[in-house]
């Protein structure tokens, strides 16, 4: 009987184990890629780009402004969204869509506040 009682047990936890796991953590997110320099007013008191353009040491435009950020200072891209400010992992992938407002499909690590990003689109 003690067997058997085992047995129930183990299946029952198996059986949440497997079913907690199924659960599909990819998560949808809307806002703009970034850098975590400008968006996390290292050296930008409004979060945007607008101040390092006046100067033009950082670019031309908010894209060129975010990848010489990246490139050139040390920062990450991110992606804003409303008051949340997410890093992104993949920078190969985000960097083309530097600047621009993107839905991203991915996988948020709350503790580092970091998103693994899965696949990436623009929003027209």
């Amino acid at each position: 009987m003690k067997k058997v009682f085992g047995f129930g047990l183990i299946a029952i936890f198996t059986l949440a184990i497997v079913m907690y796991a199924s659960d599909d953590p990819v998560r949808t997110f809307e806002g703009e890629v970034s850098d975590s320099q400008c968006a996390m007013n290292v050296h930008s008191l409004t979060r945007s780009h607008q101040e390092m353009l006046k100067s033009r040491s950082h670019g031309n435009t908010p894209a060129e402004c975010a990848i010489y950020c990246v490139e050139y200072l040390g920062g990450r891209f991110v992606l804003v969204s409303g008051k949340n400010v997410y890093r992104l992992d993949n920078d190969d992938l985000v960097k083309k869509f530097a600047a621009d407002k993107v839905k991203i499909s991915g996988i948020l690590d709350a503790k580092s506040e970091s998103l693994h990003v899965i696949s990436i689109d623009r929003i027209h």
